[in-house]
């Protein structure tokens, strides 16, 4: 679960930042906030570089950070199973 939060909170936090931050304008007048931390919507459906987006980002960061522990922990608890018979 400590991986699942630390990943949640570093999409989180890091999408926010980047929205109090801001971006440079376009010749249209638009502010271009994140273009590369936008690409995590390829993953995540739904993500968007907002504030609803940031909380999105942090379940699905916290969800796959979890299964990736979970997994680690599981391969770790083998391995040490395997050496101690």
């Amino acid at each position: 679960m400590v991986f699942g939060i630390v990943l949640g909170l570093i999409i989180f936090i890091g999408t926010n930042w980047l929205l109090i931050k801001g971006g440079p304008m376009t010749p249209d007048g638009r502010h271009v906030v994140g273009p590369h931390l936008q690409l995590l919507s390829q993953f995540f459906i739904g993500y968007r570089v907002s504030f609803l987006g940031s909380i999105i980002g942090f379940l699905y960061g916290f969800a796959l950070g979890t299964l990736c522990g979970s997994t680690i922990g599981w391969i770790y608890n083998k391995m040490v199973d395997l050496k101690t018979k």
